[in-house]
């Protein structure tokens, strides 16, 4: 258990909280989706109540380590402080930590929040520097990491500042760990796991993981065509890894000695080209023709996936059934997701794909919990350590 905001002394504090603002903009450099804001909120208030003063820092985007207006955390800072209707001080430091963000800082009364620049505007963000870690330590007593979806980078503001600070976890970062702890360390059963995608590359470390834990494995995506070709199956000009056949073949025989249900598809939507209204029908899985290419699961394969959902206590869920951007391949992405939410199971959506697809496909408030973190949820499910959770003191 690591130690929270609520283990330590906050009044009269200066807090340096890493947060994921990384939200995204479109071209006249507007928030589309404020989501991310809004998972901070329960921290950011908590301090706020209790008499600290707040800065916060987070990326954006992908900038050339180096100032750029297209990623600046402006526009996040004025709709922060529309949500907590309270002014947000933001200063276009280029250098993240110039001397007028120190002077700001400085200044900072409880109460008052501060929104650093874009950290990755500096190289040394990303190498994880200690001169510069150093510098974002200077300006406080006490670092919160609540930013879960960045805990797998070692960069400087969510692993090195901790290296001056008293480190502790927000409450989103705690909620994350409870929820996705609790399903991998004592997980009520049936425990089923889903997993789709694109490839069977970005998720065997974490099936591999899960065959020892869980009591189903559900595969469908893009993936399920690797599994096919390991079971002798035409998979026409389907989505295929020619190198992770065997790893398939693996993983199969692993789940049989480990006495884990492996479900695959039985039945495939099938059309000729890639695109969102192409002609396209269904077939069994074992009678894909040599020149169609499989987009999504078929009608048999989610009702029978929706039955094991229904009867199982926890469900973690990562990767879509099939090409959900376009509505006639999102039907198998859809009856999973309705059976999750109208399941009575503890259902935990593991970030990415899977958390934009529950939210597009309007079934966000019927999950026990949507992690906000795509690769940091996968490595945790993989087993991995996160190395910005490790750097948080323990209970």
């Amino acid at each position: 258990m690591k130690k929270t905001v609520r283990d330590i002394e906050l009044k009269n504090k200066k807090v340096i909280m890493r947060v994921d603002f990384n939200v995204p903009l479109n071209d006249q450099l507007e928030i589309t989706d404020d989501n991310r804001i809004q998972a901070a909120l329960p921290t950011i208030e908590y301090i706020l109540e209790q008499g600290g003063s707040l800065i916060l820092m987070s990326h954006l985007g992908r900038p050339d380590n180096a100032p750029d207006p297209k990623f600046s955390l402006k526009p996040v800072a004025q709709r922060l402080g529309e949500l907590l209707k309270q002014e947000v001080l933001f200063n276009d430091d280029g250098e993240v930590v110039g001397e007028i963000t120190k002077k700001a800082a400085e200044a900072l009364k409880p109460g008052e929040v501060l929104l650093l620049q874009n950290t990755r505007f500096r190289p040394e963000e990303k190498k994880n520097n200690p001169e510069f870690s150093k510098a974002l330590a200077d300006l406080a007593d006490v670092y919160v990491n609540d930013a879960f979806g960045t805990s797998h980078r070692a960069h400087a503001s969510t692993v090195g500042i901790a290296e001056y600070l008293p480190a502790v976890s927000g409450f989103l970062m705690e909620k994350e760990l409870d929820f996705i702890g609790k399903a991998l360390e004592n997980p009520e059963r049936p425990f089923v796991a889903i997993l789709g995608g694109a490839k069977v590359s970005d998720k065997i470390g974490v099936i591999n993981n899960l065959l020892d834990i869980v009591d189903t494995v559900i595969i469908g995506g893009g993936m399920m065509f690797t599994f096919y070709k390991a079971l002798n199956r035409e998979v026409g000009t389907s989505l295929l890894e020619e190198d992770k056949i065997n790893l398939a073949k693996k993983t199969m025989a692993k789940a049989k000695e480990k006495d884990v249900k492996l479900l695959i598809p039985v039945d495939v939507v099938v059309s000729s080209e890639f695109s969102a209204d192409g002609e396209h029908f269904t077939v069994d899985a074992d009678k894909i023709p040599a020149d169609k290419m499989g987009l999504d699961i078929g009608l048999k394969t989610s009702t029978l996936y929706a039955e094991v959902i229904e009867h199982a206590k926890t469900v973690i869920w990562n990767g879509p059934m099939g090409v959900f951007e376009f509505p006639a391949y999102a039907k198998g992405t859809l009856a999973v997701a309705k059976a999750m939410a109208e399941s009575n199971a503890t259902t935990i959506i593991g970030g990415g794909d899977s958390a934009a697809a529950v939210k597009q496909l309007g079934f966000e408030k019927g999950m026990s919990h949507i992690s906000t973190g795509g690769g940091a949820s996968l490595e945790f499910m993989e087993g991995k350590v996160l190395p910005g959770v490790a750097i948080l003191q323990d209970k």
